[in-house]
């Protein structure tokens, strides 16, 4: 099979409505998540992860209790399950945000585990508060777990990238803020102040956030600044000369809106080997960052998937 026949296609335009939705739901999932979880740096203990099924939580404490909450894009519900062995599925189907929110919150009650979120969305431009958003209300099975499989494929090639890097890195991670699978890498050198201003985030999250230089890339699936699914790779703070640096594979360009490299997913999709061809553009955007940078990589760089110390 071919790499164009694995790599399901995502055109923005034919599921945004239902993607605006889906971003909204995940949401109200991740700021569950935000409530009940220790503070972990750079917002890393809110994110969700990757399943061969979906999106989930991962355990998650309410006192000496544990629940998970799990996206399901293969047979399309919300399960809530417990530590005790109680389980709710909700069905993921066309309805309104502040609807979801509803039934999401009127089971957690139901399970003697209520939950008090923040109910604006983050880093949303013009956003509703989701206990009020009748507006998004799309859901598109297919197109969904089109996004969660192309996600999937984009884990994998960024948990081999990830491997080569010995420094401080963050997991492969979905972040429900930006709707995007990505992974970080850092220099271990403290970063000039961020200077915040992202739709409905405080600025010191921001702050926190790059409080450290990066090099980090993911996948994104698009949005109105840049309308089709991309694989994106920045640097903070960036290095001058960066945007200049060429990069691979070819299709690849720096988008000077965004401030950073993108390699349409397209792209990828019909390569004769997509994990290569995004190998290439993350391996190449990372030396761009480091070496502009100055990152001293023989003390944070060892072969990929080695194992440390083996002959």
């Amino acid at each position: 099979m071919s790499g164009f026949d694995e790599w399901p296609a995502l055109p923005y335009e034919r599921w945004k409505d239902t993607y605006a939705t889906l971003h909204l739901w995940t949401q109200v999932v991740g700021k569950i998540k935000l409530a009940l979880m220790p503070w972990t740096n750079h917002s890393w203990h809110t994110a969700l992860y990757l399943t061969a099924r979906g999106l989930t939580t991962g355990p998650l404490p309410y006192g000496a209790r544990t629940l998970q909450i799990d996206f399901d894009f293969s047979e399309h519900r919300l399960t809530i399950v417990t530590a005790e062995g109680a389980l709710r599925a909700l069905p993921l189907e066309a309805q309104s945000v502040a609807g979801f929110y509803r039934k999401v919150m009127d089971t957690l009650d139901e399970l003697a585990l209520p939950v008090s979120i923040h109910l604006m969305p983050n880093e949303i431009p013009d956003a509703i508060r989701c206990d009020q958003d009748e507006l998004h209300c799309s859901y598109e099975a297919e197109a969904a777990n089109r996004c969660w499989t192309a996600m999937l494929h984009a884990q994998r090639v960024l948990q081999r990238f990830r491997s080569g890097f010995i420094g401080k890195c963050s997991p492969v991670h979905f972040f429900w803020g930006s709707f995007d699978v990505a992974v970080t890498r850092f220099s271990g050198r403290h970063a000039p102040p961020h200077p915040g201003g992202v739709p409905n985030l405080p600025d010191w999250v921001a702050r926190e956030a790059y409080s450290h230089e990066v090099s980090s890339v993911g996948f994104w699936p698009g949005g109105p600044a840049l309308p089709e699914p991309v694989f994106y790779s920045y640097a903070y703070p960036e290095p001058p000369g960066f945007s200049k640096v060429g990069v691979q594979p070819a299709a690849a360009f720096y988008h000077p809106t965004l401030r950073e490299f993108v390699l349409p997913y397209e792209a990828v999709r019909r390569a004769h080997s997509p994990d290569d061809e995004l190998m290439a553009f993350c391996q190449s955007t990372y030396e761009a960052a480091a070496d502009l940078g100055n990152w001293d990589r023989a003390e944070l760089e060892y072969p990929r998937g080695a194992l440390p110390g083996a002959a």
